[in-house]
């Protein structure tokens, strides 16, 4: 290698290595989030992919070695950055282990689908939506979506639904597939399935939780309220801009969004098409977390682990019960809920279990 190439492959490495640091320093100050940096630098500086994206392909250990090399040699401006040491410390080592800057789905060996990725943690069940870039619900996604949910509901007690892409969780409905369909047959059989599956998921024993990690856009935003759950990350949007086509939510966005953030909001945001941002979301109750994007999926699944070592028949009962329009009938339901879960077996464990001072059990029955 001669001297000129030996002088390029140094300058190239320490550029890199610096982009590095620098856009973690900018992460750790709260100058910008992790999705803003990379496509500051992938815009901006021309670096694809951007930095962060790069570093977990590579792998976030080998990358803190390089640096480790590189202050050995060329100084402290090369210091490894403390996220850095953090991320790889709780094993977080990019792409390799599912979850570095970014996640990265893991799916189960076996027949998977195209736009949905099934991946099973334990008695956690995890649906990667893996379309992109943008991951509209077109009928392919949410047929195969729904045949995810079936598989798992029963024998998951907690189903995450996420996204493969950092830059969108869903955009919402595929508008070229509906210039396809007949508004009759084939845009109602549409509509009523994604209502199918929403109800269901709304009325299971596995708590559903939506880990939005963008933009959560009409059929997006609607598949993220259906869930019992909403963690959103700092950059996270949502929104239902149905109105600007033309046509009106179709996925429960006129149903759900009232219930959740009020009736005039609702409205407001239905009517207008204007969406919010996940602060806004979450002073709304639109969302029960916002956390920076970089924690997102791992405060997800702290979430699903904790709610699946609930007891699933109450978990049930609860959601099929709470809500209610009318105050008695709500009552009447929470009696006979009360009751079909104070004679099941879970009950008597979780009692028990109190009673002794150790933890519960639960198995479901």
């Amino acid at each position: 290698m001669s001297t000129a190439e030996q002088a390029t492959g140094t300058l190239v490495a320490r550029f890199s290595l610096k982009a590095l640091v620098e856009c973690c320093l900018v992460l750790e100050e709260g100058v910008a989030g992790i999705k803003d940096i990379d496509i500051g630098m992938m815009a901006g500086a021309g670096i694809l992919p951007g930095p962060f994206a790069r570093a977990d392909e590579q792998g976030l250990d080998v990358a803190l070695e390089s640096l480790e090399r590189a202050q050995a040699e060329w100084g402290e401006w090369f210091e490894p950055p403390l996220i850095l040491r953090r991320l790889v410390a709780q094993g977080r080592l990019g792409k390799k282990t599912g979850q570095g800057f970014f996640p990265y789905p893991q799916p189960d060996e076996g027949e998977q689908r195209e736009t949905v990725l099934l991946e099973t943690r334990g008695d956690i069940a995890i649906a990667w939506l893996n379309r992109p870039p943008a991951n509209p619900l077109s009928p392919q996604l949410i047929g195969e979506l729904s045949e995810v949910w079936e598989s798992v509901d029963g024998r998951a007690r907690a189903f995450v639904i996420a996204s493969s892409n950092p830059f969108t969780f869903s955009a919402g409905a595929d508008i070229k597939e509906f210039t396809r369909m007949d508004p009759e047959t084939d845009g109602r059989a549409m509509v009523e399935r994604t209502h199918s599956l929403a109800r269901s998921m709304e009325r299971s024993r596995p708590v559903t939780i939506a880990s939005v990690n963008s933009i959560a856009f009409g059929g997006g935003c609607e598949l993220a309220m259906a869930c019992d759950f909403r963690i959103a990350a700092d950059s996270a949007t949502f929104g239902q801009p149905e109105i600007n086509l033309g046509i009106i939510p179709g996925f429960g966005g006129t149903q759900r969004l009232p219930r959740l953030v009020g009736e005039a909001k609702a409205l407001e945001m239905n009517l207008t098409g204007t969406p919010i941002g996940a602060w806004e979301a979450l002073r709304l109750g639109l969302v029960n977390q916002v956390v920076p994007d970089h924690e997102l999926f791992d405060t997800t699944l702290s979430w699903a682990r904790k709610l699946a070592q609930q007891a699933p028949l109450p978990i049930e009962q609860i959601k099929q019960v709470s809500s209610q329009p009318d105050l008695d009938e709500g009552l009447r339901k929470e009696a006979e809920g009360f009751a079909a879960a104070f004679q099941s077996e879970d009950a008597k464990e979780g009692i028990s279990a109190f009673l002794g001072k150790r933890n519960p059990g639960f198995q479901g029955k």
